[in-house]
């Protein structure tokens, strides 16, 4: 079944990409489409039933070279189960909301097969991130991991006639290859020390790693925590943290649904993904674990101020998924890796929904994306009004304080939250007002896309309305899961230590006695043997995610007090009352405040300068490099001297050599004669002759 779910995207894609031309290109999309659809039904198979221990699934010998030595396998738990849900189910639909979107696209209407081609890159796509989540040794995972910043490349840049896109793509290959380079060397760094490559063989290794110092660059570290580090950097590319973050905003030049898969519930979340997966590593670098924490915080409150005050629909939405990422990686910074997967899971229900929702008033708007020239839809396309505000409820964490019901954020964002108030005090008070930010921007937009009054072109509004059935079925269906998606896994992930050990296969569950103490109850089955470097056999943790033997996060997160856990609601509330002063009762505040606070206002426009302090430092430095190797270098190096020099002496010498090729016998016979001359002159001198 894990095979079928990894390779029927595969299969999509080369059929859409390829055989098109044979089965027609409305037949392609939908035999990709239904391929996507078989998987994600599997998915859902896979990820309700039990999955009591890790299963290997071999598919194929891949590498022999040396002591490397690995298979191209599946690795199936709890982590992946949860990731193949996530990835499939948002895919299809996508999938599905592509033949609305693009039926329409002004972009590509001129252009023929458009479509077989976005199908088969939003395929290949899936298949590069399931390669990536099902991966059972590292080398597998950078495969994967390559193969979707491939994917991204081709899909933002998909509009390829439109300079901006061509820009984003490049944009986003580069700083995705920055971080790329970090999770290069912690896979070097990892098999380096271990010997191996294998997931159950490095986290066996994993405790020996605490024990160990690395020389790098100018000192000496611990290897633990400098490989998390490592890691960790291949983790901000992709999930657009803090300093790699630039890429993610301008990949909205993409088509909306590329936003939605990508930006939203697939990879952009490999990075937190990837942090849980090797928890084990982690739970033994304890200074890589702070780092996580803190630039998670900032992340999540830089991008909230950036969202504050951006006009474009999906840019203000990038923004949250980029804020939202920073709560995942506080979550698993402090230890609580469920949480943060709860928070992706949950996560990826109400953003797509989202950016779906946002691509439908972009299609009733011909393609108008700035907020500022909407105005009054709801009325216009009701069913998009409504899967919105279903989706900002949950994004903004609407629910009862206290209990375990309300929207899908409400539950996985208050986890979050009471985690990081156990964890670090910074990365709490920073949530806490990025959720305050999170509430408002997120009101912000539904008041200026759906209330007030008309806004920009009177005929585009009179002729706004509501797109076709296959745009509005994944709407109402990631509205189901926006709704419930929290309430239902709650206690799977969050509410219920006991079980949520018991779901991750977990080797040593903590329990409370009566009397408050901690207990262990551990299995001797629960460990797998693997050998270090050295041929010794070390016990490799058994289940989807590991717990140190000091992390009681979990249980110390159920025990904050109540203020704690109400603040996220009453952050929620502040946000809200504040949009609804501006942007309904009191419209003429936020230019007033903006032309008031100028500076502030532009920093914040212009995303904190982050890309005029690059293309400072690094783009116009690179340019005046090249510019200096190719003027100074290549022209009057290379051109002026080297060649110079070669232009005199070659033609001097070819003009000496055609002259003694006379073709006269004495020429030739005279200089033979002065050979020998030369040559009994050389013995003689040099003794040779005696």
């Amino acid at each position: 079944m894990a095979t079928i779910i990894l390779f029927a995207p595969l299969i999509g894609a080369l059929i859409c990409g390829f055989g098109w031309r044979l089965f027609g290109e409305f037949a392609g999309q939908v035999i990709s489409t239904s391929l996507v659809f078989l998987a994600a039904i599997l998915s859902w198979v896979i990820f309700l039933g039990p999955i009591d221990e890790t299963q290997h699934i071999v598919i194929l010998r891949w590498i022999e070279s040396g002591s490397l030595a690995t298979d191209w396998g599946i690795r199936l738990d709890r982590l992946t189960a949860i990731m193949l849900v996530v990835i499939t189910t948002v895919s299809a639909l996508v999938h599905l909301y592509s033949f609305g979107y693009m039926a329409h696209d002004d972009n590509w209407s001129h252009h023929e097969h458009y479509k077989a081609r976005f199908f088969a890159y939003l395929s290949f796509f899936t298949f590069s991130m399931l390669m990536l989540v099902t991966a059972d040794n590292l080398v597998q995972m950078f495969f994967g991991w390559e193969g979707v910043g491939v994917a991204s490349y081709l899909l933002i840049g998909f509009y390829y006639r439109k300079p901006t896109a061509n820009a984003a793509a490049m944009k986003a290959f580069v700083v995705n290859r920055v971080g790329d380079f970090g999770f290069a060397l912690g896979i070097f760094a990892l098999f380096f020390l271990s010997g191996s490559i294998k997931l159950d063989d490095i986290f066996a290794f994993a405790p020996q790693l605490a024990e160990t110092n690395l020389h790098f660059l100018w000192g000496e570290w611990n290897a633990a925590n400098l490989i998390g580090v490592l890691l960790f950097i291949g983790a901000m590319g992709k999930s657009a943290q803090l300093f790699l973050h630039t890429w993610l905003p301008d990949a909205m030049e993409g088509p909306t649904p590329v936003s939605a898969l990508i930006h939203a519930a697939t990879m952009v979340t490999a990075g937190v993904f990837l942090v849980c997966r090797m928890s084990p590593v982690f739970e033994y670098a304890p200074q890589a674990l702070a780092f996580i924490t803190v630039l998670g915080a900032t992340t999540a409150f830089v991008a909230a101020t950036i969202g504050l005050v951006q006009n474009d629909i999906k840019r203000v939405i990038a923004y949250s998924t980029m804020s939202q990422l920073g709560y995942m990686f506080v979550a698993a910074g402090v230890g609580a890796y469920p949480v943060a997967m709860f928070h992706l899971f949950t996560h990826a229900f109400f953003k797509a929904m989202l950016f779906l929702g946002a691509g439908s008033v972009i299609h009733a708007m011909h393609h108008e994306q700035d907020m500022r020239n909407y105005g009054g839809l709801r009325k216009k396309i009701p069913v998009t009004f409504w899967a919105m505000m279903i989706g900002t409820l949950a994004i903004t964490g609407v629910g009862i304080p206290l209990t375990h019901i309300g929207f899908a954020g409400f539950l996985s964002k208050d986890a979050v939250i009471e985690s990081a108030f156990v964890g670090s005090s910074f990365a709490f008070w920073t949530l806490v007002v990025a959720a305050l930010m999170t509430s408002f921007y997120s009101w912000r937009l539904m008041f200026m896309t759906f209330f007030g009054t008309a806004r920009g072109d009177h005929h585009t509004h009179e002729h706004a309305h509501e797109p076709g059935k296959t745009m509005l079925i994944p709407l109402g269906v990631l509205a189901l899961g926006a709704v419930f998606s929290g309430m239902v896994w709650y206690n799977s992930f969050f509410g219920d230590v006991n079980k949520v050990h018991s779901w991750f296969g977990m080797e040593a569950a903590k329990h409370h006695s009566a009397d408050g103490a901690d207990t262990h109850a551990t299995d001797e089955a629960t460990a797998t043997e693997a050998p270090y470097a050295d041929g010794h056999a070390a016990v490799a943790p058994k289940g989807a995610i590991f717990f140190g033997p000091d992390n009681n996060i979990l249980h110390e997160a159920h025990d904050v007090p109540k203020w704690v856990k109400v603040s996220p609601f009453i952050a929620m509330i502040l946000g809200f009352a504040l949009a609804w002063k501006f942007y309904i009762r009191s419209p003429d505040w936020p230019g007033k405040l903006a032309a008031q606070q100028r500076p502030l206002y532009l920093f914040l426009l212009n995303k904190w300068y982050f890309d005029e302090l690059y293309d400072l430092i690094f783009v116009r430095t690179s340019k005046w490099l090249g510019k200096v190797l190719w003027k100074k270098g290549d022209g009057a190096v290379i051109d002026g001297t080297i060649n110079g020099i070669a232009m005199g002496i070659i033609p001097m010498l070819t003009r000496l050599a055609g002259r003694a090729q006379s073709g006269y016998v004495f020429h030739y016979a005279f200089a033979m004669v002065l050979g020998i001359v030369v040559l009994v002159t050389w013995m003689s001198l040099s003794g040779g002759a005696q």
